[in-house]
């Protein structure tokens, strides 16, 4: 598809980038998207489903793990079915417009998923080093207070991104290197002055997820401590073994981000199917991990899907 030379300060629309080489498997290629989708979906609705029926899961911790996959849920939702849509209608273009609104829900529900992850630390440094203050500091309206404030906080500080856009021009490319829209990239094919747009999202991000991996990686240090003060491994180990669920999705969601923005920044020459895998890893790893994470390690979750298995299975025989 050919485009004018001149720049337009109103792009008509972007391409989305495809897997190189595989454009005869498209197909087959986005049911492997699909099947993802769709496993995340479904254990990210049963987290939700359990929670809210079991009463003894109506605690700080959970009440997180239920933001936590209705932010998997939206994010997931934001981009995989426009990614369908390219692969099987090879619908590749994307409107401005469209573009910048997606740009503005992954950056945003990232950012509030780096800040309840940090909760999720904060209520596991009370839990080991005050457990006496715990039922009393972290409440089901504390709890929801932090949720808000987490919102907002994504909110206020990733909005200006897309309004960053806005006023450049774009020069005759319009090929994306990933198959949706992040800011960075939108922004690289800008034919103007973008230093206050990449000075911005990169001061953001470092406010917000940076600081964010900072106060966990404390708040881990102060529990470490706290653990080694214990007179038994066995003691030790009991205390900590109720971290590794939250260190697990800690790792699933900062690894693919680091990983993505190291891309962006140092991967100019990398091949376009790392710039592709990487977006798909940093969208639907975690959607599909944590759900999984959490059902390992909690017993009430394991027992309640085993139930409904088990119901599922005589409304079957019958």
């Amino acid at each position: 598809m050919s485009f004018p030379n001149s720049s337009d300060l109103s792009p008509p629309s972007f391409i989305l980038a495809s897997i190189p080489g595989l454009e005869a498997a498209h197909f087959w290629v986005a049911m492997l998207l699909c099947s993802i989708y769709i496993l995340a979906v479904t254990g990210n609705c049963a987290v939700l489903f359990i929670v809210k029926v079991e009463p003894s899961l109506h605690a700080p911790m959970y009440f997180f793990l239920c933001m936590l996959a209705a932010i998997d849920l939206a994010l997931s939702t934001s981009t995989v079915p426009r990614v369908l849509s390219f692969y099987w209608f090879n619908t590749r273009e994307i409107s401005f417009g469209a573009c910048l609104v997606q740009m503005f829900f992954i950056h945003t529900l990232s950012a509030i998923e780096s800040t309840v992850l940090l909760a999720m630390a904060v209520d596991r440094y009370v839990a080991v080093c005050h457990p006496l203050r715990h039922a009393a500091i972290l409440t089901n309206a504390a709890t929801a207070k932090i949720g808000l404030v987490a919102m907002a906080r994504g909110v206020l500080f990733f909005l200006p991104l897309p309004l960053l856009l806005l006023p450049l021009p774009f020069c005759s490319s319009r090929v994306l290197s990933h198959s949706f829209c992040l800011h960075q990239d939108v922004m690289n094919l800008a034919c103007a002055n973008t230093t206050p747009s990449l000075v911005y999202g990169l001061t953001a991000i470092l406010l917000v997820m940076g600081l964010d991996a900072v106060f966990i990686c404390l708040s881990y240090i102060l529990i470490l401590k706290a653990v080694l003060r214990l007179a038994s491994w066995k003691e030790r180990l009991k205390v900590f073994s109720t971290c590794i669920a939250h260190i697990c999705v800690v790792l699933v969601f900062y690894v693919p981000l680091i990983g993505l923005s190291v891309v962006h920044r140092f991967g100019k020459d990398l091949a376009p199917l790392v710039h592709i895998i990487m977006g798909n890893i940093y969208i639907l790893v975690p959607a599909v991990l944590n759900p999984i994470i959490y059902g390992v390690r909690t017993k009430q979750i394991q027992r309640r899907i085993l139930n409904l298995i088990h119901i599922h299975n005589n409304r079957t025989a019958q």
